[in-house]
């Protein structure tokens, strides 16, 4: 199997595990506030719809129309797309579970926002993750070298990262340990720092407080 289509499997399965989830929420849940500031569920379920529904095109549109502004164009899109009822938006997540669209990125980068988006969901409404460690571990991967659209790059510099419930670490400097998921979130600017810890969290901290 190649790079990219095991990159595809497991956006599909992501995906799958991200509508399922969805779909077994409360009302009041799609109420509820996430890891993403200022979203609710309901915000953040629509943004990645809109993210797996992104084509370079419609990007290309978008950002246009946004005076090249991306975050404006972001929330503009999620607002929009958030008019579409929860039941909705699950069936056109699932309708995206075989499709390789995207917008002018790697397709890596489709991972991490299924990814880091279903745990901004997840993590404080108290679901068990069942992401897969294939899928952390590609995120741990790609996060560490990029800085955009988070400062993941910037964020762990001089620390050192080690997964406690994985054979993974990268950098050099005072360690952050934790498991793969808390990495992942924590290079995405989410401070889960409960399930740190090492030397380097208090820097870490320091970094994501700015």
């Amino acid at each position: 199997m190649s790079d990219n289509t095991h990159t595809w499997k497991m956006i599909h399965d992501e995906r799958t595990r991200a509508a399922d989830m969805l779909e077994s929420l409360s009302p009041e849940q799609w109420t509820a506030d996430t890891l993403c500031k200022g979203w609710n569920v309901h915000l953040v379920a629509a943004h990645m719809m809109v993210a797996s529904e992104q084509s370079t095109g419609r990007f290309m549109k978008g950002l246009i129309s946004s005076g090249f502004r991306f975050d404006v164009m972001t929330d503009r899109d999620v607002r929009g797309a958030a008019q579409a009822s929860p039941s909705d938006i699950v069936a056109r997540i699932r309708a995206r579970t075989t499709t390789t669209n995207k917008p002018p990125a790697p397709a890596m980068a489709m991972l991490g926002e299924v990814v880091v988006h279903g745990t901004d969901i997840r993590e404080p409404l108290g679901v068990a993750d069942n992401t897969s460690m294939d899928a952390k571990l590609a995120c741990l991967d790609m996060f560490k070298g990029s800085n955009f659209p988070v400062a993941a790059k910037k964020t762990i510099a001089g620390l050192r990262l080690r997964a406690t419930d994985a054979d993974w670490s990268y950098g050099e400097g005072p360690e952050v340990a934790g498991p793969a998921l808390a990495l992942v979130m924590a290079m995405a600017t989410r401070p889960l720092f409960m399930s740190l810890s090492g030397a380097g969290v208090d820097t870490l901290r320091g970094r994501l407080n700015k």
